[in-house]
């Protein structure tokens, strides 16, 4: 069993994906990570210890080799190589019950908030702003709206041009799916939705769209352009799935009472542990 499978194996026992987009994606391409633990069973993958760049740990154990002590292992032998930050996604009772054991505090926590048949949603452009789909010519404009909406954002904020293409080559992309906010000629925002072929049925009712991320200068800040933003992509996404999530800074209070106001509620949530 390969990696790939290993965590097809995982995700279907918990019902959550035990590596993010980047590792997922690092992984795809064959990257170099900067740690990677693989522990075998004959020619099978059945625990890996997996981090690229500067980014948390992940780590992922078969299920049919859980509670022997198996992550434990893996996850001390990493930190012992002063790795000391892990990213638990659904934050599960048995990585709780880990981070307690080796002395790790929560640190982050990152909601996942869902939205599930709530009514349809207007769209209230502010004045001399105007929102469009996306064309490959505002792609430039698009890293750098990010960058400056993510400066303090350890995983968002770093994306570049070659990420960009990156995740704009993967099969879930489409270009009428990604909302630009124009104001004065200048590219002022965004809204990338996402909608996961390997979730839909091919039915409104079968699918779960994402909001992928919604980006604002923070020049444009405070006019609404947020909500405004938010609000076009869930109408692109409630055309096509009937289920919508998103990702979250627990204490993103602004951002928490916008997505509240639109039909969001708390469905699961990763924690950060760190020494």
């Amino acid at each position: 069993m390969s990696v790939e499978e290993l965590v097809q194996r995982a995700t279907e026992f918990d019902h959550v994906a035990p590596l993010n987009e980047a590792s997922l994606m690092a992984i795809a391409a064959r990257d170099t990570p900067r740690v990677d633990v693989q522990v075998t069973a004959g020619s099978e993958v059945v625990a890996l210890a997996f981090a690229v760049g500067d980014a948390p740990v992940e780590l992922v154990v078969d299920p049919r080799f859980r509670r022997g002590g198996l992550g434990h292992r893996v996850a001390a032998s990493v930190l012992d190589d002063g790795e000391t930050r892990f990213w638990a996604h659904g934050d599960l009772p048995p990585a709780q019950k880990l981070a307690r054991r080796l002395g790790l505090q929560a640190e982050r926590t990152l909601l996942v908030l869902r939205r599930e048949g709530a009514p349809t949603v207007d769209v209230r452009v502010p004045d001399g702003v105007t929102i469009r789909t996306f064309t490959e010519a505002d792609a430039e404009a698009v890293v750098a709206v990010n960058a400056r909406a993510f400066a303090t954002h350890p995983e968002q904020g770093a994306m570049d041009l070659a990420d960009f293409r990156r995740r704009a080559s993967a099969a879930w992309f489409d270009p009428e799916g990604l909302f630009v906010a124009e104001r004065a000629g200048e590219v002022v925002g965004f809204h990338w939705t996402k909608i996961d072929p390997s979730t839909s049925s091919g039915q409104r009712d079968g699918g779960i769209g994402e909001v992928y991320v919604v980006g604002v200068d923070p020049a444009a800040h405070g006019g609404g352009l947020g909500t405004a933003l938010t609000a076009r992509g869930l109408q692109h996404l409630d055309a096509q799935v009937s289920v919508v999530d998103l990702y979250v800074e627990a204490d993103n209070a602004p951002a928490l009472a916008v997505y509240r106001r639109l039909g969001f509620a708390e469905h699961a949530r990763d924690t950060l542990y760190a020494r």
